[in-house]
């Protein structure tokens, strides 16, 4: 039913146990303990970019709360109104909410695919999944990728002692199904393995989920229902941990362990990446700012642009000119004696007419 999860799946897992065993040997525990390992950091990294973007799209939706609530206080009584109002604001904002939920929903088909897969190399049992296969018929039978070796080879693998598709409560009757490879394990080395990883995933669900509270911003951590959700991040999913452990199979809690430990170093390198790009653009707002407030002590004509050569300059240009040129004239006029040629194309002063009945000197001396 599920055969396009259970497929993909097990085939990383076959690529890996492959790269593993060649150095490793193919009957090592620690092979086999890697292979899974390497699956999750193998989705991880393919989930790499919509982690990404589901950080971006949390601080987003944190930017766009005071829009949001003003929304709701104006169409809260209209739901309708309020869903293509806050369809219009996403829509303006590059906003996507399921692009925040996809690393999360992308995983869980790989855990149920990865339980499916490891329990499979087992059938024994005959609980939800199981086929009741004898000990002799479940080592003849293939597991999707996994050829019948393959399958003898996961039987045969111990991680200290530990098969690591048994749990703690596995019972007896699927603890059988080693027989032929190497005799049935005893809970102790089960015990020795399973319950250091069970606390070791349970203190880095804490720490991861601390650090998620850490970054949410001071109106999203008042909200009553995210404080509800951050105590069970906290406290709850850490405890459930180590209550679910025991029925778990060491693989899923290698698988638990791997992905937290993921899950920590990402957080701290996509956010510290993510801090300092919205630093430098903070910077870069600063700069501009600054680059285009006045200088101490400039004056404010100075920062009008001039005008382009050829352009036909502007009234106040105009005006500004001609106050210029009017005050030019009239210092040079008063600069300049009378009955001597103003220099530069100045105009010499007119000559004084003599009132009537007055003769010149020189007219009188020719007569």
């Amino acid at each position: 039913m599920l055969d396009f999860i259970y497929y993909p799946v097990s085939g990383i897992l076959w690529v890996w146990h492959k790269v593993f065993g060649a150095v490793l040997g193919a009957d090592s525990g620690f092979a086999w303990a890697l292979s899974v390992v390497f699956l999750v950091f193998t989705l991880r990294l393919i989930l790499y970019k919509p982690f990404v973007k589901q950080v971006r799209t949390t601080r987003q939706m944190q930017e766009l709360q005071p829009q949001i609530k003003a929304l709701q206080k104006k169409y809260g009584k209209d739901r309708q109104k309020l869903a293509v109002e806050m369809q219009k604001l996403q829509k303006e904002h590059g906003f996507n909410p399921i692009m925040g939920c996809l690393p999360v929903l992308a995983q869980a088909p790989v855990f149920i695919g990865l339980f499916h897969v490891l329990r499979s190399f087992n059938r024994t049992g005959t609980g939800i999944g199981q086929l009741g296969l004898s000990p002799e018929v479940n080592a003849e039978t293939p597991n999707y990728f996994f050829s019948v070796e393959d399958v003898q080879s996961f039987l045969s693998a111990r991680l200290f002692g530990a098969p690591i598709s048994a749990a703690i409560t596995s019972p007896e009757s699927q603890l059988r199904a080693f027989e032929p490879f190497g005799g049935i394990p005893s809970i102790g080395p089960i015990l020795a393995v399973s319950i250091p990883l069970m606390i070791i995933a349970s203190i880095a669900t804490h720490l991861n989920s601390r650090a998620s509270v850490a970054r949410q911003s001071e109106a999203a951590a008042a909200n009553p229902q995210s404080a509800i959700m951050n105590k069970l991040a906290l406290y709850v999913f850490p405890l459930g941990v180590l209550v679910g452990g025991p029925f778990l199979p060491v693989a899923i809690l290698l698988y638990w362990v791997s992905n937290n430990v993921w899950t920590y170093a990402q957080q701290h390198l996509v956010f510290g990446r993510i801090d300092k790009e919205e630093a430098a653009k903070k910077e870069a707002a600063l700069e501009r700012r600054n680059e285009n407030a006045p200088k101490p002590g400039a004056r404010p004509d100075a920062l009008k642009k001039k005008p382009a050569p050829g352009a036909k300059p502007t009234r106040a240009a105009a005006a500004e000119s001609t106050t210029d040129t009017g005050g030019d004239t009239a210092s040079s006029e008063s600069t300049t004696t009378p009955g001597t040629a103003a220099t530069n194309g100045a105009t010499t002063p007119r000559k004084k007419k003599s009132p009537p009945g007055k003769v010149r000197p020189k007219q009188q001396k020719r007569r």
